[in-house]
């Protein structure tokens, strides 16, 4: 079995516009006389490969550690989607594919509304992108609200440029944060000897 990374790296990975810039402070350092090695960080939710809870954009939604983890471990789809999806385009692949559902498009693969929409009357259970986010910059409340109004997760920012389209076993858990809208995670595709060649 082939074990995928499809994580962003947090510290050097470019951060939505206004969101946080993560940093790492060294507190102790071995090269400096400490005996041994220790450092802090600062990150916003929202970095590097996350994932939305439905808290992000509806009131009494969800948070990280509501979520059931179940939820983040699956067979799943890889499609690859240039621009933005559309409700069409979703029911004429959603006959081919798992109820975990990733997008890869080259940092620009977005949902319209209508998609979204789509998405959850399919029954998926999980939705992910390689782009910032899963909303087109001129419509990204829409598909967060569809989505996450009908309690699917959302991931953002996956790193997917080396993965070919196929089905793959998804593992990607948050961190228990308690509270918080969204997550930085290590998200990582299972491969059967053969799937990923």
């Amino acid at each position: 079995m082939k074990v995928i990374d499809i994580s962003r790296e947090l510290f050097s990975t470019p951060v939505y516009p206004g969101d946080p810039e993560p940093r790492r402070e060294l507190v102790r350092r071995m090269e400096l006389g400490d005996s041994y090695n220790l450092s802090g960080f600062y990150t916003g939710c929202h970095s590097a490969t996350h994932v939305d809870a439905p808290r992000h954009f509806i009131d009494d939604g969800k948070t990280v550690d509501e979520l059931d983890l179940s939820r983040f471990m699956g067979r799943c789809t890889v499609v690859s989607a240039h621009g933005i999806v559309t409700g069409a385009d979703i029911d004429r692949i959603m006959p081919y594919c798992e109820k975990i559902l990733l997008f890869k498009g080259g940092g620009e693969a977005y949902l319209s509304t209508s998609a979204a929409f789509a998405l959850a009357a399919a029954g998926v259970t999980l939705v992910g992108t390689d782009a910032w986010s899963i909303g087109a910059p001129h419509e990204e409340a829409g598909p967060h609200v569809e989505l996450l109004g009908a309690d699917i997760p959302i991931l953002e920012g996956l790193c997917l440029s080396h993965v070919k389209e196929g089905t793959y076993t998804l593992v990607a858990f948050p961190l228990y944060l308690k509270g918080a809208e969204a997550s930085p995670l290590r998200a990582v595709l299972l491969a059967e000897d053969g799937e990923a060649d």
